[in-house]
């Protein structure tokens, strides 16, 4: 993913909303939004490494991952860094243990984010120095550098979020509405992150569209009274690749 933003509320009746969008070259493998044969997971699938970016489990799991964007600490030997969201998912520890776990072999990958919700507790972890960071309840986001970092793209996004909400219980396209945004940042708001300018331009929209790379998914994730609904509008170079909508009854894992 390159973009989430989310509303947590604990102890109500829907206590979380996720809306996300995952950036990658067209041409790398990728199947859609399904569930695993192997496993009690809900998501899309990287068909070249494996794992995903975004997916949730029928014990209420759910997980979700952003590059750090530093061309310079990237390596081509890293392993994917999609097993991390997966890896959650298949297992049972809580929030905090399972990213206390991973503090000490975060540096093995890519710089990365993780967001991380066990049912009851959502945690990120920050690659880049290794640190767990604790969420409080409300509206949050994260994007291609550390959490909350005010990127032009992230404020829109969580803004919108926070706008629709106070007018009561946003629709499915009124958010991918937000997450459809292809409005560039001005040059003056653009973060430096060691990319040319033109592509920094190009990335600083909620959505992406450039010659062999862009917004391959834009999901909305709703946890609502025991149920999960997971909604996936997917893009290909050519546009409009169509939109799964799937869902659970979850039962949180003691």
């Amino acid at each position: 993913m390159c973009l989430i933003a989310w509303n947590w509320q604990p102890g109500v009746d829907s206590p979380l909303l996720l809306v996300a969008n995952r950036d990658e070259f067209y041409a790398r493998p990728t199947a859609a939004l399904h569930w695993w044969p192997d496993a009690p997971i809900l998501a899309g699938c990287d068909g070249q490494a494996g794992g995903t970016w975004l997916g949730v489990s029928r014990t209420g799991r759910l997980a979700a991952l952003t590059n750090y964007r530093s061309p310079a600490m990237t390596r081509s030997d890293a392993p994917s860094r999609g097993e991390l969201v997966s890896n959650f998912l298949r297992g049972n520890d809580t929030a905090g243990d399972y990213l206390r776990q991973l503090q000490g072999a975060a540096k093995q990958y890519n710089p990365f984010n993780l967001l991380v919700f066990d049912g009851a507790t959502l945690l990120g972890l920050q690659s880049r120095d290794a640190s767990l960071v604790t969420l409080q309840p409300g509206v949050g986001a994260v994007s291609n550098a550390d959490f909350h970092t005010p990127w032009p793209k992230l404020n829109q996004l969580q803004r919108g979020l926070q706008e629709q909400l106070a007018q009561g219980a946003p629709g499915d396209a009124q958010l991918l509405a937000l997450l459809h945004d292809r409005t560039p940042a001005a040059d003056a708001d653009l973060p430096s992150t060691g990319v040319p300018l033109e592509l920094e331009r190009a990335l600083s929209a909620a959505f992406v569209a450039m010659p062999g790379y862009g917004t391959r998914a834009s999901s909305v994730v709703r946890y609502v009274q025991g149920q999960i609904s997971f909604l996936e509008h997917r893009f290909d170079a050519q546009g409009d690749a169509g939109t799964t909508a799937l869902g659970c009854h979850y039962e949180l894992f003691k």
